[in-house]
């Protein structure tokens, strides 16, 4: 198996797994000290809408990787390249905003994920 396709497939798992986290923050599971600053351990209700937003784009966000990477085959008029920086654009943004949170547990595991996420979809982004 090709490099980049081994690249996008852990793109799109890694996507899928923090939709998971997203929705499991959504349920009400005691998590919550990995996302949003960490202030709350379970999510309250308003905080949780945002979860279900956020799960709702992570799987956007995958699907749009295995469209981009081939590894999916949907007939599409969108730009895929474009869409494919703009999601790496914001993971650059997200990893920085995460560094700086005030969460302990979100700063050493948040971090390096989206960091991690980063670096891979730009290598599919460049090297496409």
């Amino acid at each position: 198996m090709e490099l980049y396709t081994v690249i996008g497939f852990i793109v799109i798992i890694l996507f899928l797994v923090v939709a998971l986290f997203q929705v499991l923050l959504v349920i009400g599971y005691p998590l919550g000290e990995f996302a949003l600053g960490g202030i709350y351990k379970v999510l309250p209700k308003k905080l949780r809408l945002l979860s279900a937003i956020n799960a709702f784009v992570l799987l956007v966000m995958s699907g749009v990787f295995a469209v981009y990477t081939g590894l999916w085959s949907v007939s599409s008029s969108i730009n895929l390249h474009i869409v494919a920086s703009i999601i790496t654009g914001f993971l650059v943004l997200n990893t920085i905003a995460n560094l700086f949170s005030r969460s302990k547990k979100e700063k050493y595991v948040m971090t390096p994920l989206s960091g991690i996420m980063f670096l891979l979809c730009l290598y599919l982004v460049l090297f496409k």
